[in-house]
């Protein structure tokens, strides 16, 4: 009995010391945790401060700040000269009389002018088109003139065929759309495919894309080539190719 009572004590005497072994592993673990965390809170505040040095630095910048001003001054220059180009047509169709045309003509580096009679279907459909599309192309001025009423500029760039767009660079022309012809032919086409011809003829500026329009890209695949007729007051005007079935012929008769 007394050599199984010691065998006990001895066991219980392990059994207590394993115990105070494990608390003291784990009162260490305990310590290395909370030293760890503490380290690395130390870390993070030493961070957020050099962030908050950087900001303060970067806010008291002379040379960014130079930088944040002109960009306003940019800015605000763009603003006053979008102001001023809506002044004077941009941005909508601006119907103009004959003594307006060379004027108007003349106002802007990239002038589009809508030759049209008021009783042609292919005129009104047109017309719409470029309704859409003169917001979206601002630096292009889009106008647009009633062709019987504006004989001598008829004659002087050869309109025979309504509708037709005239293009002019710094006064000059240089390309023309005349009827449906490079448009499929057809009055239902898309906006797309007048715009794309139009790019093509360097008419157009390029312009930031927005979401809508990147739902049209599908639509350009259907676009016609470009085949750029070059003309001008001072070398002569391209005369119109064949007529199309459904355009019309500039003699601006009433008759049906």
């Amino acid at each position: 009995m007394a050599s199984e009572q010691r065998y006990m004590d001895v066991n219980k005497y392990k059994s207590t010391m394993n115990s105070l072994n494990y608390g003291n592993v784990m009162a260490a673990a305990a310590r290395d945790y909370q030293k760890e965390m503490m380290t690395k809170e130390a870390a993070a505040n030493s961070r957020k401060k050099e962030a908050l040095v950087s900001m303060d630095d970067l806010e008291n910048d002379p040379d960014l700040e130079q930088i944040h001003r002109d960009r306003l001054l940019l800015l605000k220059k763009e603003q006053e000269k979008r102001q001023e180009m809506s002044r004077k047509g941009h941005g909508s169709i601006t119907e103009i009389q004959e003594q307006d045309f060379l004027p108007e003509v003349t106002s802007a580096e990239l002038v589009m002018c809508h030759f049209y009679h008021n009783e042609f279907e292919r005129c009104r459909i047109l017309d719409k088109h470029l309704a859409l599309l003169a917001p979206k192309y601002f630096e292009t001025k889009f106008l647009k003139i009633h062709a019987p009423d504006a004989p001598f500029f008829v004659h002087k760039l050869q309109v025979q065929v309504l509708p037709c767009l005239v293009f002019f660079r710094n006064g000059i022309c240089f390309d023309r759309v005349v009827g449906f012809e490079e448009l499929h032919g057809k009055d239902d086409f898309k906006t797309a495919t007048l715009e794309m011809r139009l790019k093509a003829a360097g008419i157009l500026r390029k312009k930031v894309k927005t979401e809508e329009e990147k739902d049209s890209e599908d639509e350009k695949e259907d676009a016609p080539s470009s085949n750029v007729r070059k003309g001008g007051f001072a070398n002569g005007f391209d005369r119109p190719r064949q007529l199309g079935s459904d355009d019309e012929t500039s003699d601006f008769s009433d008759e049906e």
